[in-house]
């Protein structure tokens, strides 16, 4: 279910401007809250993404989803475009939250959850964030293990959950141990599994299998920090 909402972005005299969200819902509105964010690729009602949010809401989790504003273009006219810049996602995972307005994990897939780890560490006056959960962290640009994307991670103020695949190419097991990140960050290690947490045959495990565990752990850690 789909549902939009208006919020003030510019206020001075003689203007004031209102920005329309629309926002996808799964679950109770009465559970515990988690505002779920896309990945750079692929908007809100990604297979992944609508898949997810049905397992995480079937755990009693109300999830909620939105699109960062370079997808809200793309919706409008067709064109693909690159995700916007670090502030902008920034700012508009901070609206969403202040739209919402209620206690709530935020999280997401890839850059949405980088995004959200970064908001979620940062100095939260309202207090509304309580953790944050990342699915699929990009630790690293494909190919460019030297680029990581860390610093945020040496020294985290809030709970954070990371699922990740163990030979993700954005970050492997054996590259993320060794970075020296916050040992109080929680991994979920799902075997074998790439960057859409998905293993292969042989591995002896199945990409149900590592989904349905994702959305567990997720909707545990969820209700465990709100």
């Amino acid at each position: 279910m789909t549902f939009t909402t208006g919020y003030n972005t510019d206020i001075a005299i003689h203007k004031v401007k209102i920005v329309y969200k629309t926002y996808t819902k799964n679950g109770n509105p009465e559970d515990p809250l988690f505002i779920f964010a896309h990945g750079a690729g692929a908007d809100s009602q990604s297979q992944f993404m609508t898949d997810m949010a049905e397992r995480i809401a079937a755990f009693g989790v109300y999830v909620v989803r939105f699109d960062f504003p370079y997808m809200e273009k793309r919706r409008e006219d067709g064109k693909k475009r690159p995700p916007d810049r670090g502030p902008k996602l920034i700012d508009d995972w901070q609206t969403v939250i202040s739209d919402l307005d209620r206690p709530c994990v935020i999280g997401g897939k890839s850059m949405g959850g980088r995004i959200a780890s970064i908001v979620a560490m940062a100095e939260d006056q309202s207090g509304l964030v309580k953790g944050c959960a990342c699915l699929g962290y990009p630790f690293h640009p494909a190919g460019k293990p030297e680029k990581q994307r860390t610093e945020h991670l040496m020294k985290i103020t809030k709970p954070l959950l990371i699922a990740q695949g163990t030979r993700d190419p954005m970050g492997t097991e054996e590259d993320v141990t060794s970075y020296g990140i916050d040992n109080k960050i929680v991994f979920e290690w799902l075997a074998d599994g790439n960057h859409d947490l998905k293993p292969r045959r042989l591995s002896g495990f199945t990409h149900e299998q590592h989904l349905q565990k994702t959305a567990e752990r997720v909707a545990k850690f969820v209700k465990a920090n709100q």
